[in-house]
C-alpha cells in the first residue's frame, strides 16, 4: 500500500487511510467486484480515485447527482488531475468530443457519467475504444427497487459490464438496508458476494427527538445552547426563507438555501457557511451534497423526512470531526398527517399519470413513434401552467414515469458558457485572412484560453468584454456570428432541468403502467414512512438502536445519550440492571397477569429498583392494569 499512501499524501494531504479504505482498495485492485458501504463523509471517493491514478487507463464513474459530479470533477482538476464528465445537459457535439477524447487521451484519468448516458448507442460504441481500468457505481442503492431512490437507468449498468468484462466494479453507497445490499450485488452481476461495511454507528453523534407545539421556540433554544455552526432542514423553499428571517430577527447569523436560487447565490452562501461567516443554514435537502465541513455541531430537522435513509444521511453531516454533535428532530402530531398526505400526493391515479405523459409529449412537440434518446430543456412550472396541472401532481407523475423507464428527469443544471474551435489551426488561419474583421477577437480568445481546439472550455463573457475593451453585447454578437460560420461552437450560459425520452413516445392509451408495480412502489413508500414514524414517535427504544437495527446491524447497544436513554438514566439504574429487570418482567407477564408485589418478587432485584422499571413501563404504555388491578402486557416490547 506504500504507493497508494504516497498518492494519498501527494494529492489529498492525508498521511494515512481511514477505516476500511485500504481493504476496499486492495479488494478492488485485485480485480474483485466490491460493494462498499461508508457513511456520509466517510471518504468513498478516495477508494477509487487513489488506485485509478496509479493504474494505466481511465476510470468510469456513474453517478445520478450532476451537482456532485461537477463538484468532484472540479476538485480533481484543481489537483491537476485530468477529469471530464458527460450528462444530459450537454450538446451532442460536446458529448461526442468528450467521449472521443476518452478513447485517445492517455492523460485523462476519470470520466464521470450520468446513468441515462450509458444507454446511448454513441457511448456503447465509444466504450469499445476506451482502456477502462475501473468501473465505479456511486449511489449504488439507486439500482434497487427496494431502495429509497430507485433509478431504472441504473439497471442498464449490467449491459455495460458485458462490454468491459475484465473490468471490476466498485459499488458505493452511504445507506442500504440488508435487502438492498443483496439486490445491488445481484443487479450488478457480482461474481461473488463481497461487501465492506463500516458500522452505521456514530458514537460522537447524539440523536434527540423533541415533541413540541412550538418548533420555532425550540429551534431557537437549541441554537442558543449549542455552540458552533449548524444546518436546519425543512421540506419547502418557502419555509427556508421564513425560518432564516425568524433567526435573523433573533440576532442569529443565518441564511437560506434551496434549488430555486441561482447557482452564483447558492455557491456564495455555501462558501460563507463553510468559512463560518454564516452560522446557520436553513435549507431543503438540496443543501449538503459534496459539502465536507467537519465542524458542524448540530443538524435540526423541522419536518419529517420521507425515509430513514434520507434522515441518516442528512443528520450525518454533523460531527464529521469526531467531536460531540447533535442530530435533533422536532415533531408534533400534525407531522403524522403530513406524511400520510405525502403518500397520496406522491402517487397520482394511473389515468392522470398517462395524461401527464401525453401532455409532456405535446409540450415538447415530440411526434408519436419518435423521440428516443432526445434530450430537451424542461420547465416544470411552465409545463404545469400550460396544461393546468397541479405542480406536485405533474412532478410526481413524471417521477413515476421515470421509474417505469419512459423518461429520465435530471436535476436543475447550471451550465456555464463554453467555447470550442471547430476547424484546425490552418483552417482557422485561412478564415482570419479572409474575414479580417474577426481576426482580433479570435486572437484574443486564443491568448486568453488554452485547449480551445481540443475541448469545450468555460468562458466568462463579463471578463472577456472588459479585457477586450468592447461591450458584452458586442462580444456575444461576435461569438454568435462565429458560431454561424461554424468557426466555433458557442454555448451560452443556461440553467435548466432536462427531460430525456428513454423510449419512443407512445400513444397515451398504450402506455403500460403496471398496477402491481404501482401498488408495490406505493406500499414501499408507506413502509418507509412507517419506519420514520416509528423512529420519531417511539419513546421506549434508544434512537441509535432503532437506526442501527433498520440498517441491519445485530444486537446494537443503547447509546446512553439520546433522549430515550437519558430518561432511563434518570432512574438511577445501570443499563445492565434496567435490561435485566425488564427481561424478567416481560418473562413473568407473558405467562400471566400479576399484582405489583408479585411482579416485584418475580424480578429477583431490590424492590426500589424493580418499582422504578415498572413505573417507567407504565408511563410509556408498555404495561397496564387490567380490571382486576393486575398488571399485564399492553403490547410486546420491541
Amino acid at each position: 500500500m506504500s504507493e497508494y499512501k504516497e498518492i494519498l499524501t501527494k494529492y489529498w494531504g492525508y498521511s494515512k487511510f481511514r477505516e476500511l479504505q485500504e481493504e476496499i482498495i486492495t479488494s478492488f485492485v485485485e480485480g474483485n467486484d466490491t460493494l462498499a458501504l461508508l457513511p456520509t463523509g466517510g471518504g468513498k471517493s478516495i477508494t477509487f480515485q487513489v488506485p485509478a491514478l496509479l493504474k494505466p487507463g481511465i476510470c468510469l464513474v456513474v453517478t445520478p447527482l450532476i451537482a456532485l459530479m461537477k463538484d468532484q470533477v472540479e476538485n480533481l482538476r484543481k489537483k491537476n488531475i485530468k477529469a471530464n464528465m458527460v450528462f444530459s445537459g450537454m450538446s451532442s457535439k460536446e458529448i461526442d468530443l468528450v467521449l472521443e477524447n476518452a478513447c485517445y487521451d492517455s492523460e485523462l484519468k476519470f470520466l464521470y457519467l450520468s446513468p441515462e448516458r450509458l444507454e446511448t448507442e454513441l457511448f456503447q460504441e465509444k466504450i469499445k475504444g476506451m482502456k477502462v481500468n475501473f468501473f465505479v457505481v456511486d449511489e449504488a442503492h439507486c439500482i434497487s427497487q427496494w431502495g429509497y431512490d430507485f433509478r431504472p437507468s441504473y439497471l442498464k449498468i449490467a449491459e455495460i459490464r458485458k462490454l468491459i468484462p475484465k473490468t471490476p466494479v466498485l459499488a458505493l453507497t452511504a445507506t442500504a438496508t440488508p435487502e438492498v445490499v443483496e439486490d445491488i450485488q445481484d443487479k450488478l452481476l457480482f461474481k461473488r458476494r463481497n461487501v465492506f461495511q463500516k458500522s452505521f454507528e456514530r458514537k460522537n453523534l447524539t440523536y434527540f427527538v423533541k415533541n413540541t407545539e412550538d418548533k420555532y421556540a425550540d429551534l431557537l433554544n437549541i441554537i442558543k445552547h449549542i455552540t458552533g455552526s449548524g444546518i436546519v432542514y425543512v421540506r419547502s423553499r418557502k419555509k427556508t426563507v421564513e425560518i432564516a428571517h425568524f433567526l435573523m430577527r433573533q440576532k442569529i447569523s443565518a441564511d437560506f438555501y434551496h434549488a430555486g436560487l441561482d447557482m452564483e447565490t447558492r455557491n456564495r452562501r455555501q462558501e460563507y457557511w463553510k468559512l463560518g461567516k454564516c452560522r446557520v443554514m436553513v435549507s431543503t435537502n438540496a443543501f449538503g451534497m459534496g459539502i465536507d465541513k467537519p465542524d458542524v455541531r448540530f443538524v435540526v430537522h423541522i419536518d419529517l423526512p420521507d425515509s430513514l435513509e434520507a434522515y441518516f444521511q442528512e443528520a450525518g453531516r454533523a460531527g464529521r470531526d469526531e467531536k460531540r454533535a447533535f442530530a435533533i428532530l422536532l415533531i408534533n402530531e400534525t407531522d403524522r398527517l403530513k406524511l400520510a398526505e405525502q403518500v397520496e400526493i406522491s402517487f397520482p391515479p394511473i389515468d392522470k399519470i398517462r395524461q401527464v405523459y401525453n401532455a409532456l409529449g405535446n409540450y415538447l412537440q415530440i411526434p408519436i413513434g419518435t423521440g428516443k434518446d432526445r434530450v430537451m430543456e424542461f420547465s416544470l412550472t411552465d409545463f404545469a401552467s400550460n396544461y393546468k396541472l397541479e405542480i406536485l401532481t405533474a412532478y410526481n407523475s413524471l417521477k413515476l414515469l421515470e421509474q417505469e423507464g419512459y423518461i429520465s428527469l435530471t436535476d436543475e443544471i447550471e451550465a456555464p458558457s463554453r467555447l470550442h474551435f471547430l476547424p484546425n489551426r490552418d483552417e482557422l488561419y485561412n478564415f482570419q485572412i479572409r474575414y479580417k474583421e474577426y481576426d482580433a477577437i479570435i486572437k484574443f480568445l486564443l491568448r486568453t484560453y488554452s485547449g480551445l481546439f481540443n475541448d469545450y472550455v468555460k468562458i466568462d463573457e463579463e471578463f472577456l468584454s472588459k479585457h477586450a475593451g468592447i461591450s458584452k453585447d458586442d462580444l456575444v454578437k461576435r461569438l454568435v456570428e462565429l458560431n454561424k460560420f461554424e468557426v466555433l461552437e458557442y454555448l451560452p450560459r443556461k440553467r435548466s432541468p432536462f427531460i430525456t425520452f428513454t423510449e419512443q413516445r407512445l400513444e397515451e392509451k398504450v402506455v403500460i403502467f403496471s398496477p402491481s408495480n404501482y401498488r408495490e412502489r406505493k406500499n414501499r413508500l408507506i413502509k418507509r414512512i412507517e419506519n420514520v414514524l416509528n423512529y420519531a414517535f417511539s419513546i421506549n427504544k434508544c434512537r441509535n438502536q432503532l437506526l442501527l437495527l433498520y440498517f441491519g446491524e445485530k444486537n446494537p447497544y443503547r447509546c446512553g445519550v439520546c433522549d430515550v436513554c437519558r430518561q432511563r438514566n434518570a432512574l438511577g439504574l445501570s443499563n445492565f440492571e434496567f435490561d435485566n429487570i425488564l427481561y424478567k418482567i416481560k418473562l413473568a407477564l407473558s405467562v400471566e397477569s400479576l399484582e405489583i408485589n408479585q411482579l416485584v418478587e418475580k424480578t429477583g432485584f431490590a424492590k426500589e429498583k424493580s418499582v422504578k422499571v415498572i413505573q417507567w413501563l407504565l408511563d410509556h404504555g408498555k404495561i397496564a392494569y387490567n380490571k382486576h388491578n393486575r398488571l399485564r402486557w399492553s403490547h410486546v416490547i420491541n
